[in-house]
């Protein structure tokens, strides 16, 4: 009797291993052989699930994207609109290893998204996602006197933004980057903390 293969799962095993790569040695490591040694796998197969290595990279940036949500929104416990903002950006820095993994792969897709407009788009939905979600949540708490929540809400993610890179890069310690953060969040909150 034949043996049942579950196509995701062989899809994710060979995205896994197309992270690992990337987080080592950034997207110019990645390619359908160097993804079937790490996999552990022959490269017959990684060109059975994907066609092309941009294919594979974005199945890969999805699956990541994916990831992401499933986990901010398993965090996030109804309360207070800042309590809420400030789970989800806890849940974008790299304050662990799983994070560390995901900020690298994050960051390398990035690059490859300024000469890959296909890759670029994956990439803005998930922002504008966020975004919207935590100026609606700054609307519900009632910012700030003069804040604009949607120039907020870019500017929390820039701010997150470099905060993750100064983590990846060892510049900053992660209990002085989540009080960079709570600081933000106090200003454009008015006043009120986490």
């Amino acid at each position: 009797m034949p043996r049942k293969v579950d196509h995701r799962e062989r899809r994710e095993l060979l995205a896994d291993a197309l992270m690992r790569l990337a987080a080592s040695g950034g997207l110019e490591k990645v390619s359908l052989r160097h993804v079937a040694a790490e996999a552990g796998v022959s490269t017959g197969m990684v060109q059975h699930y994907f066609r092309t290595k941009d294919e594979m990279m974005t199945f890969a940036l999805g699956m990541v994207m994916d990831r992401i949500r499933e986990r901010s929104q398993a965090e996030l416990v109804p309360g207070p609109p800042l309590e809420l903002v400030r789970g989800l950006l806890l849940q974008v820095l790299p304050l662990d290893e799983t994070r560390r993994l995901e900020n690298h792969v994050v960051l390398a897709f990035l690059a490859y998204a300024a000469v890959k407009p296909s890759i670029a788009s994956g990439l803005r939905q998930l922002a504008a996602e966020t975004r919207t979600f935590i100026a609606d949540q700054l609307r519900a708490a009632g910012p700030a006197d003069g804040v604009d929540p949607e120039r907020a809400a870019a500017g929390l993610l820039a701010l997150v933004d470099g905060l993750g890179l100064q983590l990846l890069s060892l510049q900053y310690a992660e209990d002085d980057a989540v009080a960079a953060l709570d600081a933000q969040l106090a200003l454009l909150f008015g006043g009120r903390s986490a």
